[in-house]
């Protein structure tokens, strides 16, 4: 016959497992919402352009002659490898130029940029967030943390560290043609 100390470290044991695997249950569920909170703000920001886009405006913009002006020469030559938002990350050779990158993966290598441009040392996504003037929330530093290990995995950035980013060695700032 099992003893009382034996048949509460059994159940002991079994608690500690289900807590464990709740646990791991809860990580989950946290990550998937914060990429399902990210998704939700990218639509609502895209509703907003298309209805400002949408707005009636009297009439003015039918009414306006459209003249190609300088600005708009260079539109016309932007390269045409721009990358669109939520697109893939190319895996960085090179030469490659950073406008193969979206805005947000480019945001972050010109940060990294300037830190090693000013000799001041690679950066946690928790400093980027706040350099970026976002909140310092778990779901905004786990989107960013999310970006910055695509981009070292794709050789863009280096991670000496665990979470501390710098550029990756050979990667240069954006006027050095890559």
């Amino acid at each position: 016959m099992p003893s009382v100390v034996g048949l509460l470290e059994q159940h002991e044991l079994a608690a500690r497992r289900r807590v464990d695997g709740l646990r791991e249950e809860a990580d989950r569920i946290q990550a998937e919402l914060a990429a399902a909170e990210l998704e939700w703000q990218e639509w609502a920001i895209a509703r907003r352009r298309v209805d400002t886009v949408l707005a009636p405006d009297d009439g003015a913009f039918a009414e306006a002659e459209v003249t190609p002006g300088p600005r708009d020469a260079q539109v016309q030559s932007a390269p045409v490898d721009a990358a669109k938002p939520k697109s893939q990350v190319p895996v960085w050779r090179q030469g490659l130029a950073w406008s193969a990158l979206s805005a947000d993966y480019q945001r972050i290598l010109k940060t990294l940029a300037d830190r090693a441009r000013l000799h001041q040392g690679p950066l946690t996504c928790q400093e980027m967030a706040a350099m970026f003037g976002m909140d310092v929330v778990p779901a905004r530093v786990e989107a960013l943390r999310s970006k910055a290990k695509r981009l070292v995995a794709r050789g863009w950035l280096a991670e000496q560290q665990p979470g501390r980013f710098t550029l990756a060695a050979g990667v240069s700032g954006p006027g050095d043609g890559s």
